[in-house]
């Protein structure tokens, strides 16, 4: 296992413990914990409803592999880690694919936000081209994972230094597992339209 990976994982839990400890959030996310016996590629794709997502998945399941933006892989505090554990930077798409790929073929778990960033359209945005083309390419399926949150707290535009209205809860859990098709546009139609339908409140 990647040392980097491991050791990233960790820092979160860690760090969603003591938030938990200290009453400002909780979090079930013990789902996810159920995949650590995979042991070949899988695709994770998760709705992005807050900015805390990739590291709740990250911190259950230290074998993952994120793609995240170029930016952040720069960032002076985030951008150490994320190259220690040798996460993939969005600079190209072609690059994005290509790396991808090489990484599940490695049995790896790949995770990605199709939505491409946090959600401002409720109950998804409109998904992004690329996930359901590398699960064809690398011949994996693709897992969904639906992450529930109601507060607004760090939502698209929420202010990172402003107080949440009331304790964050946040609920994780695992969907249907789609495999990967030839027809990549009508795969990724289908994965949309069951985000929305799992996400839409009842009523």
């Amino acid at each position: 296992m990647n040392v980097g990976r491991s050791a990233v994982s960790f820092i979160y839990r860690c760090c969603w413990a003591s938030a938990q400890r200290l009453g400002l959030m909780r979090i079930d996310a013990d789902a996810l914990d159920v995949l650590r016996g995979e042991r070949r590629g899988l695709i994770l794709a998760a709705n992005h409803p807050t900015m805390f997502d990739a590291m709740l998945v990250v911190a259950h399941l230290p074998r993952t592999v994120c793609v995240m933006r170029s930016d952040l892989m720069r960032n002076v505090f985030l951008g150490p880690g994320a190259r220690l554990a040798s996460y993939i930077g969005n600079d190209s798409g072609r690059s994005v694919v290509r790396e991808s790929v090489a990484a599940l073929r490695e049995g790896q778990m790949l995770v990605l936000f199709p939505e491409g960033t946090r959600t401002s359209n409720p109950p998804v945005n409109a998904f992004k081209p690329g996930i359901t083309l590398i699960a064809k390419l690398a011949d994996v399926p693709i897992q969904t994972v639906l992450i529930r949150c109601e507060s607004p707290y760090l939502r698209k535009g929420w202010p990172l230094l402003r107080t949440p209205p009331r304790m964050v809860v946040i609920r994780v859990t695992l969907g249907q597992r789609f495999q990967a098709s030839e027809d990549c546009r009508g795969a990724l139609r289908r994965i949309e339209a069951y985000f929305a339908v799992e996400l839409t409140p009842p009523g």
